[in-house]
């Protein structure tokens, strides 16, 4: 029996995501809500650029409610609108409709340390008052930095670090880098993510949860940053980055273990593949690495594209399948106790239906 669902947001992630839902035989997609007013009343397949489905976009969280899904699969904005996922998010939970979400990062490890307790306790009191069931997920934060290196680690004897990085050309990508992270900034320019508390807290989750899986507690969680400034003009989807400002930028955050680095998640971004050449990179361009120094060593890239002839850029590819895994976990939060839901609660998902 298939599972019916409502998804708010129709950005990026979103859209892609309903287009699937609409011809994806495990779901069936009964609401589609907006924030956005000039989307209320419109098909929902004409916001997302695909045929019209016959359902029409609302801001209407009670009517969403009242159609009683399985789930809300929440595509929202990210944890700097705290407030305004939390109130929409705790309105399904407390009415029983369990969420899976790639909005609030730190919720893909919400038993860290330094998480504000007002973005926590909400979430445990509405899953308590509705016996629901509240899951975030990500690529990273998320599956590529928890679900791939912990699948790896159950390969090993003897784990003696690991790491998982991301490495990925920025010139296509189109959301916030700015402020967040420096890129096309001054080299003095101090962003919001070079702050190691604020680092840690939204890009750190999974660290602490390797350590949890593994049995071990970490001792400390430490964070480098560095900046890497072009000597020419470059080119980005956003614009262009003058020569003298930063263009790639590479931080690491450190589960610190009986006195060494024992879990590390690392970044590159770059403005262009010959960007900071002297950093790591991938075999080929724009995956997702794990490295596991152990009995036995172990490598893995996953890299992410459309090949359907559109064009679209490998961080698109993997925006769609941040949204996917979120969806398809939707059966398996279902069959889940109320409360917090993290990847380490989660059976092994399989995609049922996806081959058709």
């Amino acid at each position: 029996m298939s599972k019916r669902v409502v998804i708010w947001g129709t950005g990026v992630v979103g859209s892609m995501v309903i287009a699937e839902v609409a011809r994806h035989p495990e779901f069936e997609l009964v609401g589609v809500g907006v924030s956005n007013p000039d989307k209320v009343g419109r098909d929902a397949g004409e916001v997302c650029g695909v045929d019209p489905i016959g359902v029409v976009c609302t801001d209407d969280v009670d009517a969403l409610i009242a159609l009683r899904p399985d789930a809300l699969v929440h595509y929202g904005p990210t944890a700097a609108h705290a407030a305004s996922n939390i109130d929409l998010i705790t309105r399904f939970l407390r009415a029983g409709i369990d969420v899976c979400s790639t909005a609030m990062t730190p919720w893909v490890w919400p038993h860290m340390d330094g998480t504000p307790r007002e973005w926590i306790e909400p979430i445990e009191r509405a899953c308590a008052e509705g016996d629901s069931s509240c899951f975030t997920t990500g690529i990273d934060p998320g599956f590529a930095n928890d679900l791939f290196p912990l699948t790896l680690m159950g390969l090993c004897g003897e784990v003696r670090s690991v790491r998982a990085s991301e490495l990925l050309d920025y010139t296509a990508y189109e959301g916030d880098y700015e402020e967040e992270m420096g890129i096309g900034r001054p080299p003095e320019f101090r962003a919001l993510l070079e702050i190691p508390e604020i680092l840690i807290m939204a890009w750190g989750a999974t660290v602490p949860m390797i350590a949890y899986g593994a049995g071990i507690e970490l001792d400390d969680i430490t964070t480098t940053w560095e900046k890497w400034v072009t000597p020419e003009p470059r080119e980005t989807a956003k614009g262009v980055i003058e020569s003298g400002q930063v263009a790639a930028i590479r931080f690491t955050i450190n589960g610190i273990h009986q006195g060494r680095e024992v879990v590390t998640l690392e970044h590159v971004n770059r403005i262009g593949h010959d960007a900071a050449p002297h950093w790591p990179s991938g075999s080929q361009p724009d995956v997702y690495r794990v490295d596991i120094d152990g009995t036995p060593s172990i490598a893995q890239e996953t890299t992410f594209r459309f090949t359907d002839g559109s064009g679209r850029a490998p961080a698109v590819a993997g925006c769609l399948a941040t949204g996917l895994r979120a969806l398809n976990a939707v059966p398996a939060v279902n069959a889940l106790p109320s409360g917090w839901v993290t990847a380490l609660d989660l059976p092994l998902i399989c995609g049922v239906g996806t081959i058709r």
